[in-house]
Order: structure tokens, then sequence, then C-alpha cells
């Protein structure tokens, strides 16, 4: 049983208010920037990958931007960590949210799909089933790009036929392993005590956080989030997956029309320049006052963010200029500005060059070197 109930009628919401109505404001200014601005997928899309990882990082974990923008690309150059699989996870629940309408993620389908997407269940389907078209399988390369090789095909001297003999027989081993057997399926309900406490009841803790919102619905949306956050920490109600509550908190948001559809806002960003000991505070009113000011700070470094986006796409437009209209200089452009990094590989994958092209097609457009590695090089336009 939880010991504690969340009781939101004892909250003072006088020192909440002026904070939260600031955030409304910055939140919805940032949001029309973003509706009528030409970087706004691209935005967007790398407010995704910067979200994800402060969220790793607000839970004690540290994954570095570059890995998660190549594990998303299938383009590893090592092999993937637990928490970048994690950071994978937001990653990915993070599009899925913003692709649905704006009441699905806090609809009980929404929330029921959402917790299995968080799930942590080695022994379960999701384990042993193979990815999906959507989701494809992780490839490493622990070669880095082979960006230093000019050419790797029809080497002298190599038996290609019996290769991809070896490789048939090696899939089809691998797709027979991925079935799972039937205690597999027998034991997909059950829960591991050595990964899960189950003396914890996620059922009653969702359902009392379920409640706290149905106590906080007359409250303006703003609060609303903040509250729902804090109540989501305070009742721990996932056990393996406490960042779900902070993209619940930015749903709130979203469903109110406080962001729009394809804006969720992000929330990570912000409290992670918030000190631990305020967001984690034993006073419910420091902590409450420390959200507000992470939401704040999330929308103003959005608008610092858009603005520099703004300039840098203004910078390649003016170096697109007279270029011949088979050049490849557009299409890495739009890739740039999607993406906070992109190697070789990534270029010549989406531009179906090879690496050495990618290379000169990416000096060109003048990025800068994000690595300074010669075995793994990546750019940006930060």
């Amino acid at each position: 049983m939880i010991s504690m109930a969340y009781d939101v009628s004892k909250i003072s919401m006088t020192a909440l208010m002026g904070p939260a109505f600031d955030v409304a404001v910055a939140l919805t200014r940032l949001d029309e920037r973003i509706a009528r601005s030409p970087v706004g997928s691209g935005f967007l899309e790398r407010q995704n990958f910067a979200d994800a990882c402060a969220s790793l990082w607000i839970d004690g974990e540290l994954v570095h931007l570059e890995d998660l923008v190549l594990h998303d690309a299938t383009r590893d150059i090592r092999t993937p960590t637990h928490e970048l699989t994690i950071a994978r996870d937001v990653l990915r629940t993070r599009r899925r949210i913003a692709g649905q309408s704006p009441d699905w993620a806090l609809s009980a389908e929404g929330i029921r799909k959402l917790r299995q997407t968080s799930d942590i269940n080695p022994i379960g389907m999701e384990a042993t089933a193979p990815a999906s078209d959507n989701e494809p399988a992780v490839a490493i390369n622990p070669e880095g790009e082979w960006e230093d090789v000019d050419d790797i095909e029809n080497l002298p001297g190599v038996d290609y036929a019996a290769i991809d003999e070896v490789l048939a027989r090696s899939n089809a081993a691998i797709e027979q392993a991925r079935q799972p057997s039937a205690a597999t399926i027998a034991r997909a309900g059950e829960k591991d005590p050595l990964v899960y406490d189950l003396d914890w009841d996620e059922e009653e803790r969702l359902e009392e956080w379920r409640a706290v919102l149905r106590q906080a619905e007359h409250l303006p949306a703003m609060l609303q989030a903040i509250i729902a956050l804090d109540a989501w920490n305070e009742l721990s109600v996932l056990q393996h997956a406490p960042w779900l509550g902070r993209l619940f908190a930015a749903s709130i948001l979203r469903q109110a029309g406080v962001t729009s559809a394809a804006h969720l806002a992000a929330i990570n960003l912000g409290l992670k320049t918030i000190p631990v000991d305020r967001r984690r505070n034993r006073d419910r009113e420091t902590r409450l006052l420390a959200i507000a000011h992470g939401f704040l700070a999330a929308a103003e470094i959005g608008l610092k963010e858009h603005d520099r986006l703004t300039l840098a796409k203004a910078m390649m437009d003016r170096k697109l200029e007279g270029r011949r209209t088979s050049s490849k200089l557009p299409e890495l452009a739009e890739l740039v500005m999607a993406k906070p990094l992109v190697s070789a590989g990534m270029v010549a994958k989406t531009l179906d060059v090879t690496p050495q092209a990618a290379r000169r097609i990416v000096l060109e457009l003048g990025l800068r070197e994000m690595t300074g590695r010669g075995r793994f090089r990546a750019w940006g336009v930060i």
C-alpha cells in the first residue's frame, strides 16, 4: 500500500501563479515561432534528441548526443549501452506521442501502450521479437565507418559466394533463435524478481496519480502539468521509467493547446538546469516552484536554439545560391538542419554517395567538425 496520499487541496497556489503564467507566455511564444518558421520541423527533431539525453541526465545517467544520433540512424560505432537504449526509448516515445492526437497520451489506451514501451522485460515477447520495419535492428560497425578505405568492393582473392552462403545460414539461425518458445510465452506476463520489486504495486500508484489529475483538472493547464509531474515523482509510479511522467506532463500542455499538436515541450532540457536539491526538496512548494522554473528555462532555451538555427540556415542558404540543380548540397543542408550532427556514413546513406564524396560535400557546405577524430568524423552547425 502507498503510505502517502498526494492532496492537491493542500497546495498553496499563490506563489505558483506568477511563474506558471510566465511559463505559459514563453511556451506559447516559442510554439508560435516554431509554427511559422522554415526551420520548425528541424528544430522539433533536434529537440527530441536533446530532450532524450537531458532526461537520462536528470535520472543520473550520461548519454552523449552523438551516440544517440548514430544509434537512431543505426550507424553505431560501439556496442550500445543500457543507458543508450533507454535514451532511444525516450526519443521514440516522444515521436510516438507527437504523432498521435493531443488527447491520446493521457487516455487509458495511451497510458497502457506507453507503459508497455517503457517496460523492462528481458524475457518477454519484446526482447525476443525481431525488429520491425519501423524499428530496424542496430548495425554495429566496430571499424568506425571505413572512412579511410577507398574501395571495399571486388577485393581480389575473396570468395563472395561462400560469404553469402555463411551469412544466409547465420540469418536463418538468428531468426530461429528469435522465435519465442512455449516457456518464454508462459513467462512473458511474469516479472523477474531480480529486476522488479514484486511488492511495488504500479497499478495502485498509477490510479492514485490519475486521481491527482482529476483533483487538478479545474486548474489552468500549466498548474496541472506542474502538479502532475511532482505527484508522479513523489508517488514513484513506475519502477523503471521515471522519465515517462515528464512526457505525460508535456502531454498535458499539448492537450490543453499551450503547445501545438506537433510540439511536445522539451521540459527535460529546462529541468536539467535546476539544482537537484531544489527539484527533490522535502518541501513541496519548493519542488513545485523548481518545476515551474524548469519549464520556463525550457522555453527560453528553445527560443535561443530556434534563433541560432534560423541564423545557421540563412548562412547555408547563401552558400546554396547559384548551385546546379543536380547539386547534393540542398539535400545535405536539410539533413544537417534535421540532426544535431551527421557522420560521413549518414551523409553517404541519405544522399546515396560514397563516404569520400560525402566528406567533400560536407567541406563545401562549411560545417563544423564535432569529433576531431580521424577514424570517425561527424559535423554539425554548432
